[in-house]
C-alpha cells in the first residue's frame, strides 16, 4: 500500500512538473533553430544576397551537392568519391558566401569612417539625426546606399527612429554600423553635445583598426593560401589516381572507402585549422 501511494505521489508531482519541463525543451530547441536561421540570414545579407530565403539557400545546396554526387558517380564510378564530392559540393554554397560576406565586411571596413565624418558634418551644419542619416543615401557608401534611402523612405512614413534604426541595423548587418547607429540612438534619446567629439573619435579608431588589420592580413595570407593548396593537392591526386579503372577498383573496395573518408576528416579538421591560425577574429553583432 505505501509503494502504491509513493508511485501515484511520484505520478502526480511528475504531471504537476511537465508543463514547466517539457515546454521548456521545445522552447530551447524553438530557439535554437531560430538562432541558426538568424545567423544564416544574417550572413547571406552580409555578402548581398537579402532577398534569397534561407529555405531556398538549403534547397539550392542540396541540389548541387546531389547533382555533384551523381555526377562523379558517372564519371569515377568511386561511391566513396561520389559522397565526397557530394558534401563538399553542399558546403560550398555556404563557404562562398562566407567568403563573399569577409570580402565585403573587409571593403567596407576602410568606407565606415568616411561615412562617420559626413555625419559629423552634417550634425555641425544643423541637420537633425534622422537628416544625417537619410542624406549618406546619395553620399554613403554604394554599398549601403540602398539600406539608407529604405531608412529615409520609413522614417517619413512613420517618423519612428528606434524602429527605423532596428531596420537599418537588419539590412546593413554589420557589426561597425551596428557600433555607430547605437551612439545616434543613444545621443537621440538622452542628448548631449559631445556626439561629434564621439564620432570623431569612432572615426580614428576604426581606421586605426582597418590599418592594423590590412597589414596583419596581408602578412598571414600565405598561410591561408598554404592552406587552400595543402587540401587541394592530395585530392587532385586521388581524382588522378581514380580515373584509372584498377585503381577505381580498388577504392570501390570497404578498405579504400575507409582511406578517403579518413582522409576527408582529417583534411577537413587540417584546414580549419590553419585557417582559424591564420585569419584575424571578426567583430561579432552586440547590438542586435
Amino acid at each position: 500500500m505505501t509503494l502504491a501511494l509513493g508511485c501515484l505521489l511520484a505520478a502526480g508531482l511528475l504531471l504537476v512538473a511537465s508543463p514547466f519541463l517539457w515546454p521548456s525543451r521545445e522552447r530551447a530547441a524553438v530557439a535554437a533553430r531560430a538562432g541558426v536561421q538568424t545567423r544564416m540570414r544574417s550572413r547571406l545579407t552580409q555578402a548581398g544576397f537579402g532577398g534569397v530565403p534561407v529555405s531556398v539557400f538549403i534547397a539550392v545546396s542540396l541540389a548541387v551537392g546531389l547533382a555533384s554526387a551523381a555526377l562523379a558517380q558517372a564519371m569515377l564510378g568511386v561511391q566513396a568519391l561520389a559522397a565526397v564530392a557530394g558534401l563538399a559540393a553542399m558546403v560550398f554554397p555556404s563557404l562562398l558566401v562566407s567568403w563573399r560576406a569577409r570580402a565585403r565586411r573587409r571593403a567596407n571596413r576602410t568606407v565606415w569612417p568616411d561615412v562617420v565624418d559626413h555625419l559629423v558634418s552634417a550634425v555641425r551644419s544643423g541637420l537633425a539625426l534622422p537628416d544625417s542619416v537619410s542624406s549618406l543615401a546619395q553620399s554613403g557608401p554604394a554599398a549601403g546606399r540602398i539600406a539608407f534611402s529604405t531608412f529615409e523612405r520609413e522614417y517619413r512614413a512613420t517618423g519612428n527612429f528606434a524602429h527605423c534604426i532596428d531596420e537599418l541595423k537588419a539590412s546593413l548587418s554589420d557589426p561597425i554600423a551596428d557600433r555607430i547607429l547605437e551612439t545616434l540612438r543613444m545621443a537621440r534619446d538622452v542628448g548631449g553635445s559631445d556626439l561629434t567629439i564621439v564620432l570623431r573619435s569612432l572615426a580614428a579608431w576604426l581606421r586605426q583598426d582597418a590599418a592594423i588589420r590590412s597589414e596583419v592580413e596581408a602578412r598571414q595570407s600565405w598561410i591561408v593560401n598554404s592552406a587552400r593548396l595543402g587540401v587541394a593537392a592530395p585530392w587532385i591526386v586521388l581524382l588522378l589516381l581514380a580515373s584509372r579503372p584498377e585503381a577505381a577498383l580498388a577504392y570501390n573496395t570497404p578498405a579504400g572507402g575507409m582511406v578517403i573518408l579518413g582522409g576527408l576528416v582529417v583534411s577537413a579538421l587540417a584546414y580549419r585549422v590553419m585557417v582559424r591560425l591564420g585569419r584575424l577574429p571578426e567583430e561579432r553583432r552586440w547590438f542586435r
